[in-house]
């Protein structure tokens, strides 16, 4: 098991705890496949944020994507939290969780005309612009409306991340953000739209990021582009430094909160713009620790070359595996005396890439409970409907009580909007 002092999954008595809440008690009543969640967690993690930002003007504003159920979102938007959406459909989980619109920042590279229209009448604080032809449309939208919409210019500062490759989204070859060469122009550009009101620069170079140093490297170069503007007398209030702080799955050393803020709050006073406000986008490293997939095995299997634990949950309640290879940590909810046996643990799905974890030394057998550790971030938010599989219940744990914010769907929701021909 991972070794972290604040990790809310501890054994108690030989039995996996939540807080203080058996897991067993939550599959018991709940069912599974279940993801369980820690509300101590995320507001820890949220208020680590903060914290390290004392005496600043600054924001931090949680990505949405990484963890969208509206228990979560209300959780954090009681704790002040402002929050960093992809979509119209993200823009209204966060309005219905009592996210407060003038908190929210929209980024992605594909906002529809709709969704600009939408983010205006609600008063969002920002839109992060991803290219020259979403400003013009942003500009059209908002002066139909007979408004100035806010926005901040997302720059590509082509720095590698050291992260996967499907989740490095600064590079000069990526879909995201605007090459510095010519962001200098488009913002020249936004200054002459009367529908525009430039409020800041931001700056995302990917996810699940273990070093500083391309953090400092991105913002450098922002920094850079930000004096050239200066100069062109193109005022900036706000620098958002995006997110994408990794955690440990497994013996990753990830920089600790406080540690990335400070070395990006070192660099914006050295370069004299620690007094603008200053936005972070964090989302894994808020809830990826806070949650688990609780799961149950429904068959060993002994393979010619492999044992296998057949459990309930599949990639299609976490694909992280399947899409990233990644690693997960895996544990049994009570503790087996016995030989270890190495397993595959593997779900249902009719795939070959459906597997959760490889070659794990277990003591379990058909009917034992599981638990995928870490699983907070990215894992229900990418959940799917494949194979017609409900997606899972979600489980928010406060101390020694539970709250039930999301419950398993059934066969019959899945096909509740669709017909027959007539």
């Amino acid at each position: 098991m991972t070794a972290q002092a604040d990790h809310p999954f501890v054994y108690d008595g030989g039995a996996l705890c939540c807080e203080a809440v058996p897991l067993t008690q939550i599959a018991a009543h709940v069912g599974t496949p279940t993801y369980v969640y820690s509300k101590r967690a995320i507001l820890a993690a949220y208020r680590r944020y903060v914290e390290a930002l004392a005496g600043r003007s600054a924001l931090v504003c949680y990505a949405v994507k990484a963890n969208a159920n509206l228990g979560v979102l209300n959780l954090l938007a009681r704790a002040g939290s402002g929050f960093d959406i992809v979509s119209g459909g993200e823009l209204e989980r966060a309005l219905a969780a009592g996210a407060a619109a003038a908190r929210i920042v929209f980024s992605g590279v594909g906002k529809t005309e709709a969704e600009i229209g939408a983010a205006l009448a609600a008063g969002i604080a920002c839109f992060n612009v991803e290219s020259a032809a979403e400003l013009e449309t942003i500009d059209r939208v908002a002066r139909a409306a007979g408004r100035r919409a806010p926005i901040s210019l997302r720059i590509n500062p082509d720095v590698d991340p050291r992260t996967h490759q499907y989740i490095s989204t600064g590079l000069k070859f990526s879909k995201f953000g605007i090459a510095v060469p010519e962001a200098e122009e488009l913002y020249r550009r936004a200054a002459r739209l009367s529908g525009i009101e430039i409020a800041g620069i931001d700056c995302h170079i990917g996810s699940q990021i273990t070093s500083i140093d391309p953090y400092v490297e991105a913002a450098e170069r922002v920094f850079d582009l930000v004096d050239r503007l200066g100069a062109q007398g193109v005022g900036l209030r706000h620098i958002d430094f995006g997110g994408g702080l990794g955690i440990a799955y497994r013996c990753e050393i990830a920089p600790s909160i406080e540690q990335f803020i400070a070395a990006l709050l070192a660099c914006a006073d050295r370069r004299g713009h620690g007094g603008k406000t200053l936005l972070f986008e964090p989302g894994r490293s808020i809830v990826g620790n806070a949650g688990a997939l609780l799961t149950r095995v429904q068959v060993i299997k002994a393979g010619a070359a492999k044992n296998f634990a057949i459990v309930d949950a599949g990639m299609n309640d976490l694909l992280r595996p399947a899409l990233y290879e990644a690693w997960m940590d895996v544990q049994p909810v009570v503790l087996r005396t016995g030989e270890k046996r190495s397993f595959d643990v593997v779900g249902p799905v009719c795939e070959s890439a459906d597997w959760l974890a490889r070659d794990r030394s277990l003591t379990v057998l058909a009917g034992d409970l599981l638990a995928i550790l870490s699983a907070g971030a990215y894992g229900m938010s990418m959940a799917s409907n494949y194979n017609s599989r409900g997606r899972p219940a979600e489980v928010i744990v406060d101390g020694d009580q539970y709250h039930l914010v999301r419950p398993r769907e059934s066969a019959a929701d899945l096909y509740a909007t669709e017909t027959v021909l007539p």
